[in-house]
């Protein structure tokens, strides 16, 4: 899988992600990889790996379909080539974006997300509030022929205004990527008329761990 990622991609993006917030990178990876993934996933939820996810940490740890609607499964080295090689191409990704913006990312975790007809993703900031290392938040969608009016947008909420509120939906093409700052944007997965497959991911940072 392609892990080189071109200076001009990442100065794109490092100029996004300063000027605001976010940033959308289009066939990130080559069609053909991006089906390899699609087909892990399905894979994985065939043979039952994929469980329904929860909300919250610790005790509080909680499965609320009412808030949160998809199933995941985490990566692990060494689980598939292909998921291995996805694995590289983000640490690439994680390399040249520290070397752009000095942003001190160390590590990336990530977990594939199945989506079914009519699930959704409430709105919600990415960073734990007694744990302050995720930094960049990147979904990597993986729905080939999406049509425009199949639903699913992860919509990003731009500002707080409360008079003139602005958000961006953005359509889960195969292919895109999208990065947002994890503590910044809040965010949300709309209902999709159709199966919905991404991996959902976050760069972090060394911070100060558990508060």
């Amino acid at each position: 899988m392609k892990t080189f990622i071109s200076d001009a991609l990442l100065e794109r993006l490092a100029d996004d992600l300063v000027s605001q917030g976010w940033a959308i990178a289009d066939d990130f990876l080559l069609p053909a990889q991006t089906r390899q993934l699609a087909s892990e996933c399905r894979q994985r939820d065939a043979q039952g790996l994929l469980t329904e996810a929860a909300t919250g940490r610790g005790n509080a740890l909680r499965i609320r379909p009412t808030v949160r609607g998809d199933s995941i499964q985490w990566l692990e080295p060494g689980q598939s080539p292909v998921t291995d090689d996805y694995l590289l191409a983000m640490d690439a990704l994680r390399r040249g974006l520290n070397a752009s913006l000095y942003l001190g990312l160390e590590d990336y975790e990530s977990h594939f997300a199945l989506y079914p007809p009519g699930a959704f993703y409430m709105r919600h900031l990415d960073r734990f509030r007694d744990d302050d290392r995720r930094d960049l938040s990147a979904v990597f969608y993986l729905n080939e022929n999406w049509s425009d009016d199949a639903g699913g947008e992860l919509r990003l909420f731009l500002d707080e205004n409360p008079d003139q509120p602005r958000s961006l939906d953005v359509q889960p093409l195969a292919g895109r990527l999208v990065l947002f700052r994890s503590a910044q944007l809040f965010h949300e997965v709309l209902p999709a008329q159709c199966e919905r497959l991404s991996l959902t991911g976050w760069f972090r940072r060394r911070g100060s761990g558990v508060l």
